[in-house]
């Protein structure tokens, strides 16, 4: 192989953002087991030890992408003030990025010591929310993120295909106003 080796020149290395754009598409068209360093490394022209410079490792990658793909669901929360309301946009937010990317989601499942940043901000904000509705906020977070999980990657399903796409979409909301109408009946 001609590759070079060893870390690139100063001023000539692939930067982060460029490695998370190419890592997400490749996880997207190839799956987990397609998304390794090497094939990352493969992609972008460079040794996978330059790879290690912006991610200590595969998990660390899969954090990163997480933080990326998962940041748009907690933008705009307003707090605490109003649960409901707060839970239905971030679950409806989750359930499109996990239909949007649905091997991140099945790549996470697969690598436990990926789950850290946004996905555990993710998942300790639901917590923060259902405590002040139900006194079972564990399971109700597990209920519902699962739901968003099993609805989201059944939307990745229908890529290409709008009209079912909007079909799943519009199922998700309304099963999701019926489990939060259970958890918040008197």
């Amino acid at each position: 192989m001609n590759r070079p080796r060893g870390r690139p020149a100063q001023g000539t290395g692939v930067a982060r953002d460029h490695i998370l754009t190419e890592a997400l598409a490749l996880l997207d068209e190839s799956g987990g087991q397609g998304l390794t360093m090497r094939a990352l490394a493969t992609r972008l022209g460079v040794t996978p030890m330059s790879l290690y410079h912006h991610v200590e490792n595969h998990a660390g990658l899969l954090r990163a992408l997480s933080d990326r793909v998962y940041a748009e669901v907690l933008e705009g929360a307003p707090g605490l003030a109003a649960p409901r309301a707060d839970l239905q946009a971030i679950l409806t937010r989750y359930h499109g990025a996990v239909g949007r990317h649905p091997q991140l989601t099945l790549a996470i499942f697969a690598t436990p010591e990926a789950f850290a940043g946004v996905t555990r901000q993710i998942t300790d904000r639901l917590g923060l929310l259902l405590a002040q509705i139900t006194a079972e906020p564990d399971l109700w977070r597990d209920v519902l993120v699962d739901h968003a999980h099993g609805s989201g990657l059944a939307l990745a399903s229908a890529h290409g295909d709008p009209k079912r796409a909007q079909a799943l979409q519009a199922d998700y909301r309304q099963a999701l106003d019926r489990l939060l109408d259970r958890l918040t009946a008197p």
